[in-house]
């Protein structure tokens, strides 16, 4: 299934995008799209039985928002693409990197991203993202870890470099600005993602291709990355976990590095998962 959540902010109402592409109402099926429904197989198991039957949403004009509400953390990977390693001149990390953006940087796919006051290397990262739909704590293997996972979605992983790696400190500071993680636009439940390190995502800045990798390249697979986190952390339904980029973030790019500015465009899009758009305006 395809679930998102569409309307103004802060007052989304779920949806389900079917097999033929038509959008449908399910505020008459589940109150919204969030942990409280991912854990729950008996609730999802009636979408799928009336999802033919819905209410038609008239899709013209109407916003898309996270696909997931009350999101309780995220969780991100770095440096976890052997090729976007290679381009950073990092040395791939023996265990995964773990850092955390707030649940408030999440924004709708297509919402505006604002560039922070002060910035000077706004950067693009693609992402997978990985939604958890059963608690996981302590699990016992990749494969384990994997029986964990609701679905899946395009997380846009919006990095400043400058706060990020050169103002001391953690990563933080350059990760949670506000709008610093677009998400969507679906959730795309994970019997529709039978092998999730074979996608391809792909990024875009003004029509100009940036990022052109495959899940393939990471270094932790998605399953690894849940079994590794879920040892030092409980992961809760609704939880998103951002799965790292691949080649191609301005980072990587060779003086003067193309960071982003007020007035660009971004779009990306992982197969199958959707796509996103992002106009930049400055904070």
């Amino acid at each position: 299934m395809k679930l998102l959540r569409v309307g103004t902010a802060g007052a989304e109402t779920p949806a389900l995008l079917d097999a033929e592409g038509v959008l449908r109402d399910l505020s008459g099926v589940v109150p919204d799209i969030d942990g409280a429904l991912l854990a729950d197989d008996e609730a999802l198991a009636r979408i799928r039985a009336v999802a033919g039957e819905l209410p038609v949403l008239d899709a013209t004009g109407l916003r898309i928002g996270p696909p997931v509400g009350r999101i309780g953390k995220v969780v991100c990977i770095g440096l976890n693409y052997h090729d976007h390693a290679r381009e950073t001149g990092a040395e791939p990390p023996a265990e995964p990197v773990i850092f955390f953006k707030a649940a408030d940087t999440v924004v709708g796919p297509n919402d505006t991203v604002l560039v922070p006051r002060g910035s000077v290397k706004t950067d693009w990262e693609v992402e997978l993202a990985v939604v958890i739909g059963r608690t996981a704590r302590y699990a016992e293997s990749a494969q384990a870890a994997l029986g964990h996972v609701a679905g899946y979605a395009v997380a846009h992983d919006v990095s400043e470099r400058e706060f990020q790696i050169e103002r001391g400190g953690t990563w933080d500071k350059g990760k949670n600005c506000e709008t610093f993680n677009p998400l969507g636009p679906w959730l795309v439940t994970a019997d529709e993602v039978p092998d999730p390190q074979n996608l391809s995502l792909k990024l875009w800045v003004n029509g100009e291709l940036k990022q052109d990798g495959t899940t393939a390249e990471q270094i932790f697979p998605v399953g690894e990355v849940v079994r590794y986190v879920s040892q030092f952390m409980t992961l809760y339904p609704g939880d998103v976990i951002n799965t790292g980029t691949p080649a191609g973030v301005a980072l990587g790019q060779p003086e003067p590095k193309p960071f982003l500015r007020a007035g660009d465009v971004v779009e990306l899009e992982i197969e199958g998962l959707g796509r996103q758009r992002q106009e930049l305006k400055g904070a």
